[in-house]
């Protein structure tokens, strides 16, 4: 994160702008809208002030700005596009130590201007830190769309009533669930409906209900799939479920920008597992879910891929049962799926193979207590899951099968990541090429006919490397 997202009190405080064309009347009709006292400095104004004119707030000096007028103001907006204007303003808002945004000056900006969804009370501001503004505003469209304005005014509603809660429910986490189930239940139902008189009643009868205090609320479990490491492949109920948390216990496998989609305020416990390097044993990971929720916590299980494909999700809920503890299982996009399909490796395809067989190659040791007659089928493609580290093993007993050793095989390393890379060999040479070029994993292993269709598919199976690549070199051209 580039730039710190505040939300900057400015009412009845000083802010200059100095312009008088169409830019200049958008960073004064702005800061009017917040309740600023906005001093605009240009001989003469633009049409696009003609609705701004006689606001109260607002004052005209038709004489340049000087460095003395920037002493006191809280923010000072260059609008001139006049490099000497520019230079006057942004050496004088640093020498008074004010913030100073010159319009297209990225280096005379302390801050950036963002797109904003106004929903007064609730604003949503977008930025792009100045790297693709065009982005940001075609993000704040779409969420123009998807909020409406009815939104803003069951936040006043709410804020209404935000005292007496809080007189009635002490603890924070009361209150917290108290507003999650208000809002997003019957009483934000109504409001939306156009029912304000019934959503107050309905409030007021749930708050009457509400639990104060000392009694012990038996809490929740969500396991959910965070896929193989591309944020877009989140689903909609995990993102959800993600922003409803008290506490989060994530694995290795789960990347920074998901971790960056939980809520702030969330407990984050690591519960990574590596070959051989267990931060905890996974019984005793079911168990701290178990405590957790009889401490009253809703409790997400984050977990790579899908939590019942080589997940231990089975495991865990088992546990969970066993103490009557309310569960949710969100599927995620497994491994498999995910990683293949970034690649250009379709797992099944009517001339190649017209089956895919799972398998977790990852035994105690070393030791692979595979079902071989089931694996070692024609047209049959073969997901390896966790087979880096065993692949030693894995390969010499396939070949020792009877299959052939110049069958294609992939590893895909970081997949669906920006980091993914994809080795394509043979069952014969697939080690040496991991070891050569120093894949870590997280990999998976696609065995199969289909790996050559890669070649074919060579546009696409390149598209998240290019598409990386393009990025980097744009943020160095910047």
């Amino acid at each position: 994160m580039d730039y710190l997202p505040i939300f900057l009190d400015i009412r009845k405080k000083r802010v200059l702008v100095d312009g008088g064309d169409t830019i200049a009347a958008r960073r004064a009709e702005r800061a009017l809208a917040a309740g600023a006292l906005v001093e605009v400095f240009n001989p003469r104004l633009s049409p696009e002030f003609d609705t701004l004119r006689h606001h109260e707030n607002l004052t005209h000096h038709t004489r340049p700005l000087t460095a003395n007028d920037v002493k006191g103001a809280v923010i000072a907006y260059g609008a001139s596009e006049d490099e000497a204007r520019d230079r006057l303003l942004y050496d004088a808002a640093q020498k008074h130590r004010v913030l100073a945004n010159i319009a297209d000056v990225s280096q005379y900006c302390d801050f950036i201007t963002p797109s904003v969804v106004d929903r007064a009370p609730l604003v949503v501001a977008i930025s792009s830190g100045g790297a693709a503004p065009i982005i940001a505003r075609i993000l704040r469209a779409r969420i123009e769309s998807l909020l409406p304005p009815t939104y803003g005014r069951l936040a006043e509603f709410v804020g209404r009533f935000r005292d007496r809660v809080g007189e009635k429910i002490k603890r924070n986490i009361d209150r917290r669930r108290f507003w999650e189930s208000a809002i997003e239940g019957p009483v934000g139902d109504l409001f939306l409906a156009g029912a304000p008189e019934a959503a107050e009643a309905t409030l007021l009868d749930e708050l009457a209900e509400a639990e104060v205090g000392g009694t012990k609320r038996l809490g929740e479990v969500y396991l959910v799939g965070a896929g193989p490491g591309d944020p877009d492949l989140l689903t909609f109920r995990a993102l959800r479920l993600m922003q409803r948390a008290d506490v989060v216990l994530y694995d290795r496998l789960v990347g920074e920008d998901i971790i960056a989609l939980m809520r702030r305020d969330a407990e984050r416990i690591y519960v990574g597992k590596q070959p051989k390097n267990h931060t905890m044993q996974q019984e005793d990971i079911s168990q701290l879910m178990v405590d957790l929720a009889l401490k009253g916590k809703r409790v997400l299980r984050l977990k790579g891929g899908d939590p019942f494909i080589f997940g231990r999700g089975g495991e865990e809920i088992e546990k969970l049962a066993e103490h009557n503890i309310p569960f949710q299982v969100v599927p995620g996009i497994t491994a498999a799926s995910g990683c293949a399909s970034y690649s250009g490796i379709p797992l099944t395809h009517r001339d190649h193979a017209q089956s895919c067989l799972f398998i977790t190659a990852h035994g105690q040791e070393g030791v692979l207590g595979l079902d071989w007659d089931v694996m070692i089928r024609p047209r049959q493609t073969i997901a390896v899951y966790m087979g880096l580290s065993t692949l030693r093993h894995l390969a010499p007993e396939i070949v020792a099968r009877g299959v052939d050793p110049n069958t294609p095989a992939a590893i895909i390393d970081n997949g669906t990541r920006d980091n993914q890379r994809v080795v394509v060999g043979t069952i014969a040479t697939l080690l040496d090429q991991a070891e050569a070029a120093g894949l870590k994993g997280p990999s998976i292993i696609i065995i199969g006919s289909v790996v050559t269709l890669r070649d074919k598919l060579a546009w696409y199976a390149s598209r998240v490397e290019t598409a990386h690549q393009m990025s980097l070199n744009a943020q160095e051209s910047l």
